[in-house]
């Protein structure tokens, strides 16, 4: 048994895959799935703020492809929004401040949908929350997860749309968030009544030191079947990635922690 770390990489079926807006653009993108049985669900990754470090690779997901696969059954399928550059590359277009990413939200739905994946929850980080508020409201949807939601872009009829449909909308907000604690997260998710928000003490809006707990949360809703807490070790083939590349986008800047 080998223990799991942050760079442990578990065995899936992982392809670059590239997808497409109706404005036009190519957006670069990754699916990671169970390495032999079907998906039992799919989490598409909307990521934090690109300007400020944000991007496919954040460490929440990019944890969440090398690990739910094999642990979970679950199908991860993340991509950098227009603009946005990671590893894998980047993405055609300009940063559009949550306005032609509408495009983008809609592509991975679309491709998500084409390919049978199952059960598409959308699972959005900081900016990636405001996205998913907008944008993320599909027929294709079963529900939504949101980590460190700032509401910056998203409105009160964002929020509407999401209490009168019913879809669950599970909502994690750390103790010490930059952008919105608990006591105002529940104020402002109050017009959603069905909404699951989850305080999670010490935790700040990198969930630095806390992603087996944010993917406990995702595996939670996605596939219930799952025991809980996900295992720390691993009895199998294990890669190692090397994240060297990331180190010096954890810093501070201007407006919005990055989160990578």
């Amino acid at each position: 048994m080998a223990k799991i770390r942050g760079n442990s990489v578990l065995p899936a079926r992982r392809e670059a895959v590239t997808l497409h807006t109706a404005d036009g653009l190519e957006l670069v993108g990754e699916l990671a799935l169970p390495p032999e049985d079907d998906p039992v669900a799919t989490m598409v990754c909307l990521h934090p703020l690109p300007t400020h470090g944000g991007m496919m690779d954040s460490q929440i997901f990019r944890k969440a492809a090398f690990r739910l696969p094999a642990l979970a059954d679950i199908a991860v399928l993340r991509f950098n929004t227009r603009g946005t550059t990671s590893l894998q590359g980047t993405s055609e277009g300009e940063f559009d401040n949550a306005v032609s990413e509408r495009y983008d939200v809609a592509a991975a739905i679309e491709y998500a949908e084409f390919h049978d994946l199952p059960a598409i929850w959308i699972v959005g980080w900081s900016f990636g929350t405001d996205l998913t508020l907008m944008y993320g409201h599909d027929p294709a949807v079963r529900g939504a997860i949101l980590l460190s939601p700032p509401l910056r872009f998203s409105t009160p009829e964002h929020l509407a749309v999401w209490a009168e449909s019913g879809k669950p909308l599970k909502i994690l907000v750390p103790e010490h968030d930059d952008y919105l604690q608990p006591p105002e997260a529940q104020e402002r998710f109050a017009a959603v009544p069905h909404a699951e928000l989850v305080a999670v003490d010490g935790a700040k809006h990198l969930w630095v030191g806390d992603a087996e707990r944010v993917l406990d949360e995702v595996v939670a809703a996605l596939n219930p079947a799952v025991e809980l807490p996900l295992p720390g070790e691993w009895d199998g083939p294990m890669e190692i990635a090397d994240t060297s590349a990331y180190n010096n986008r954890s810093t501070w800047r201007t407006g919005e922690p990055d989160a990578s």
